[in-house]
């Protein structure tokens, strides 16, 4: 295609673009774009496809847990969060810039994200799970093994903090096991020694009184 043909039908697509109005008001336009909420992005996908390489199965968008994390990974107690720079609000990253045009709703917008993310980390935690957050720049292809890496020795290393925290939960359950055995037989033990005192006496109270008798008849 020759270069001044090429360069015309651009312009012309440029001017169409320009004339087509917008059917939102600016209002309805910054709800529609808050209310995004992607799933299985770009991103995410990057990260599911190399941990399901190393190994690792999970669910995705936990409807059961705080925040439908992005991945759940339940062997390991841990729950995975794949956050766009902008959206969340990645201090010092070149993919968060705050637009010029309505700054104070994107800084506000990105503000609640930020508060209700740590919302729901503090109820992950307290339900006992470790949470990761991985940021879509960390996933770029420039940082990507590194990611990779930093994040699948994360996860092995919560799943191995949860089996000694299971073994230390076992082991104080099997002592208290048998420390209330052992209370167990004391009990037991006591109440047949005073079964056995019992007996002795009345048997030893029956003797007297059938002496007793005997010498009365006489």
């Amino acid at each position: 295609m020759p270069g001044k043909f090429r360069q015309k039908i651009v312009i012309l697509c440029k001017q169409t673009l320009q004339q087509v109005p917008d059917v939102h008001t600016p209002e309805q336009r910054h709800r529609n774009m808050a209310a995004i909420h992607s799933a299985s992005t770009k991103p995410e996908l990057k990260l599911r496809k190399a941990l399901w390489r190393l190994g690792f199965r999970y669910r995705t968008n936990d409807n059961n847990l705080p925040g439908k994390p992005d991945i759940v990974l339940p062997k390991y107690r841990t729950a995975i969060f794949v956050h766009g720079c902008f959206w969340h609000g990645h201090k010092e990253c070149p993919y968060y810039v705050v637009p010029k045009t309505n700054t104070e709703f994107w800084q506000t917008k990105v503000l609640k994200n930020q508060e209700r993310d740590q919302e729901v980390w503090r109820q992950l935690e307290a339900k006992g799970w470790s949470v990761i957050i991985v940021w879509e720049c960390q996933l770029k292809n420039t940082k990507y093994q590194e990611t990779i890496e930093a994040v699948s020795g994360e996860i092995r290393q919560n799943g191995e903090q949860l089996r000694k925290e299971l073994e230390n939960r076992n082991a104080i359950r099997e002592i208290y096991r048998r420390e209330r055995k052992v209370q167990k037989d004391r009990e037991e033990t006591f109440i047949k020694e005073r079964i056995i005192a019992r007996k002795g006496v009345s048997l030893r109270l029956n003797t007297k009184t059938n002496e007793e008798q005997e010498t009365a008849d006489h």
